[in-house]
């Protein structure tokens, strides 16, 4: 069943106006510039109820106005009434193109019976203009007040969730965080207390226009407050991120360290692509992403399973990359050390950061597979 939110609709309205120009907003901002081209069609935010909210149908009463210009000099050669039926035949055009974009049996939008109504108006905002407001009801399929999605923390053994939306300290005026809670419940939250050396909250403007925590990628990073909570030698890391500038050797957005030749886990990036890696001693793996760069917001999901010692990952939706290391031991530590936010200690990675979620296991590809839909369904990253 398809999902249609008011960006989706409005989105087709748009689409639809191809006689002058469209605008998303309210009624005392039309051609506030003096740039607009007739005919102009307005499309006020609209009102919506949900009648049956776990249907996920949601009712938006819209109120659509046209535009077009009537000067004194038209006054003599056009009636007022053909101008407004001009404008009419207009809105009618592009009501039936928006409706027979939604005659797909998939797509789950419609006009309510008996809701349209037309007022004409003269002479209004900052020019001399005939207008028609059109006001109709659509019903539309929606994502909310639907408890059938899964999140991260439907599944056992999550130990880390780091949300830039959630559980963030940070200055309001600076925007600089001291500390990021963990949502998982297990406390293992992350802090920097170093002033200079903390990142940035942002609360709009990332991926999908979402919250993001910001590193400059000299000196900013976070470290836990308590030890790497992997215990089971195996475990499952998701990451949402983008790279904000080129890095072409190894930057980690989650980094745990034992000692160099004990244990080490990287996430995050290598010569400009998503990466992820795990070492012990000499035997290690490690994956890149095969296609793209790390500019823009990607989605590592990457597990580790350690009787097996096999590395399997997978960026954005790339295929599955899997290898085991031979002669792996499962006596490896991984909750020896803090881990850390955007740092190796000696490097440091420039990167926007969404999202964290680490499990205490290799999580099964069917939990996988819930995980990126719901980082997919929230960030569209592919």
């Amino acid at each position: 069943m398809a999902i249609t939110r008011l960006t989706d609709i409005v989105s087709v309205f748009e689409s639809k106006w191809t006689y002058g120009d469209v605008k998303f907003g309210y009624e005392g901002e039309i051609n506030q510039d003096h740039d607009a081209k007739y005919p102009l069609m307005l499309i006020e935010p609209p009102e919506s109820t949900m009648p049956l909210i776990y249907n996920g149908r949601e009712e938006y009463t819209f109120e659509i106005n046209f535009y077009n210009l009537y000067s004194q000099a038209a006054q003599s050669v056009v009636t007022l009434q053909k101008r407004w039926d001009n404008l009419q035949d207009l809105a009618n055009e592009w009501l039936d193109f928006v409706l027979k974009n939604y005659q797909d049996v998939t797509v789950e939008a419609y006009l309510n019976d008996e809701s349209i109504e037309i007022e004409r108006v003269k002479e209004v905002a900052n020019d001399r203009l005939v207008q028609l407001k059109l006001t109709f009801t659509m019903s539309a399929f929606t994502k909310c007040f639907r408890p059938v999605s899964n999140y991260p923390s439907d599944f056992s053994d999550l130990v880390i969730w780091l949300k830039a939306d959630s559980g963030v300290t940070f200055d309001i005026p600076t925007k600089v965080v001291s500390a990021w809670a963990d949502q998982s419940g297990n406390g293992n939250s992350v802090a920097s207390s170093t002033s200079g050396k903390q990142p940035l909250r942002y609360g709009f403007d990332g991926a999908n226009d979402k919250s993001y925590l910001s590193f400059d990628g000299t000196d900013d990073s976070l470290s836990s407050i308590n030890n790497c909570p992997i215990s089971s030698n195996s475990y499952t890391i998701f990451v949402v991120a983008k790279q904000n500038s080129t890095q072409t050797d190894t930057r980690a957005i989650f980094f745990y360290q034992k000692t160099e030749s004990v244990a080490v886990i990287k996430v995050g990036f290598n010569n400009n692509r998503f990466y992820s890696s795990i070492r012990s001693g000499v035997l290690n793996a490690d994956h890149s992403q095969t296609s793209g760069n790390a500019n823009s917001y990607g989605l590592i999901a990457t597990s580790f399973n350690g009787n097996g010692g096999t590395l399997t990952s997978q960026f954005n939706n790339e295929s599955v990359q899997s290898n085991t290391i031979l002669g792996w031991g499962s006596a490896t530590d991984y909750n020896d050390n803090l881990f850390t936010i955007s740092t190796d200690s000696s490097t440091f990675a420039s990167a926007n950061v969404e999202e964290v979620i680490v499990y205490n296991r290799e999580i099964t590809d069917t939990e996988k597979s819930d995980v990126r839909n719901y980082l997919n369904t929230k960030y569209k990253i592919y």
